[in-house]
């Protein structure tokens, strides 16, 4: 399949539904999750003044890996028991919100990996500390925005090395996450992402605020007021790629093992093009 091939749907939801009902590939309820797991991390990269921590919940469903991340300590410890051993289907209603994202997308990766028979445009990143790694991942990230020198780009989901870039793009942004705080340049973060929407040309989009529950209010602002939406996805890789131009214009999908595990060369893999239909 191509880029323009490749099925997508007008909602996530309507993807949940059609993958519910076997749609989409085998059904749902005859594929069990053989492990599950979380992966945390703490980082701050040299030369930085500030450090972050991750939290992922990952299921593996044959040689595919669904990811959704999380805020630190937020899962229950029983949610692994929940998970392992457990059918798709089942996932696909459980009670937390990042248990149905990764079973949905270990579904969907197993479906439909990240190939250039289904669209995906692989980008190579180099081998190299984390900060060199990140700084690749941000660049290939920026580079699937079109817009002129002094626009203005909603950032959900603060990563420093994506501001970076979009400093040196002569970008401008508005940083916004749900634990708000500051950026490395002592930039206030915003916490309703939505409410400064208005204020920007251009999304750019974290694939946790799938997890969390933010995600399409920002995918019905680009789609009503015609702006491009870029999604940066460790979390929902292989699902964000289902909604391209249903108000996401590309997405950047970075399946597990993630660029922050492994200091070696490694790949993400882009959807859609630089200012792409909408």
């Amino acid at each position: 399949m191509t880029p323009t091939t490749l099925p997508t749907y007008d909602t996530y939801d309507d993807l949940v539904a059609r993958v519910r009902d076997g749609a989409l590939g085998p059904d749902p309820a005859t594929l069990r999750i053989a492990v599950a797991f979380t992966t945390r991390q703490a980082v701050r990269h040299d030369g930085r003044g500030t450090g972050y921590r991750n939290e992922v919940l990952s299921l593996r469903l044959g040689e595919a890996v669904g990811s959704c991340a999380v805020e630190p300590g937020e899962l229950p410890d029983s949610v692994l028991d929940d998970c392992v051993g457990a059918d798709v289907a089942r996932l696909l209603r459980h009670p937390l919100p990042p248990v149905r994202v990764a079973a949905l997308d270990a579904y969907l990766m197993r479906v439909t990996p990240h190939t250039p028979e289904h669209g995906a445009r692989p980008v190579p990143l180099p081998a190299g500390s984390s900060l060199v790694k990140s700084r690749a991942r941000a660049r290939a990230v920026v580079d699937l925005l079109d817009l002129p020198a002094g626009a203005t780009v909603l950032v959900v989901g603060v990563v420093n090395s994506l501001l970076e870039t979009l400093r040196s793009r002569g970008l401008r942004y508005l940083p916004s996450d749900l634990k708000g705080g500051t950026t490395e340049w002592d930039e206030p973060v915003l916490t309703d992402a939505l409410a400064a929407a208005g204020r920007c040309d251009a999304l750019l989009v974290s694939g946790m605020t799938l997890g969390n529950g933010t995600f399409d209010p920002l995918r019905r602002h680009a789609l009503t007021h015609g702006k491009q939406l870029v999604a940066f996805a460790q979390t929902g890789s292989a699902v964000l790629p289902r909604l391209l131009g249903h108000g996401v214009s590309a997405v950047c999908a970075e399946p597990y093992p993630f660029f922050w595990l492994d200091g070696g060369p490694g790949t993400v893999h882009r959807y859609g093009c630089p200012g792409g239909v909408r």
